[in-house]
């Protein structure tokens, strides 16, 4: 199980941090784009859209990243003050019932919608524009396998922390809860 979650987190890390270099690459072209416009009087609609697809593949493929590195939004109020055990059960409860049932729903709800762009090579409504609108609507499905895939990684990590012997750990948790708690209530 361990080579499992520490091979989908190396091709994710691998791949986070592969796509974080784009961002970089979204604002030379949006600065080239606004050089060109203004001192050379100069627009091109190819690459005004690529800044729409480099926006889409930073998200769609930093998004399982973002999972893994817990940089998703959660209601942290209550997520913090629970045992490590507590918190696996939760990150359980949401991987299974929440996240995979979600991307399964998006994989399927979509496939439709991008076979059809697939089948004829959907392009750019502008003339100039980029003739790849099949692959920017593939990356709704990629974002979901990505999702499902470290979202496994997750659930294990989870399952791991439920079954270790986290006894001892959560009730020192719980004492420094108890400790946390008197000293502001004085």
């Amino acid at each position: 199980m361990q080579q499992i979650i520490a091979g989908i987190d190396k091709f994710t890390d691998t791949l986070g941090k592969s796509v974080s270099w784009l961002t970089l690459v979204m604002v030379l072209v949006m600065a080239s784009i606004v050089a060109l416009r203004y001192v050379f009087q100069y627009g091109s609609i190819a690459m005004q859209e690529s800044i729409m697809y480099l926006n889409g593949a930073v998200f769609t493929l930093g998004a399982a990243y973002t999972l893994k590195e817990q940089g998703h939004v959660r209601v942290d109020i209550f997520y913090n003050r629970l045992s490590v055990r507590r918190q696996a059960f939760v990150d359980l409860f949401g991987g299974l019932f929440l996240l995979l049932p979600t991307m399964i729903f998006i994989i399927l709800a979509s496939w439709d919608y991008l076979s059809v762009a697939w089948r004829i090579r959907e392009a750019s409504a502008e003339v100039s524009g980029l003739p790849f609108v099949y692959l920017l609507k593939a990356s709704i499905i990629v974002l979901a396998v990505l999702l499902c895939v470290q979202g496994i990684a997750e659930i294990l990590k989870a399952t791991a922390r439920i079954t270790s012997d986290g006894d001892a750990e959560d009730s020192a948790n719980q004492t420094n809860t108890l400790i946390v708690g008197k000293e502001e209530a004085m």
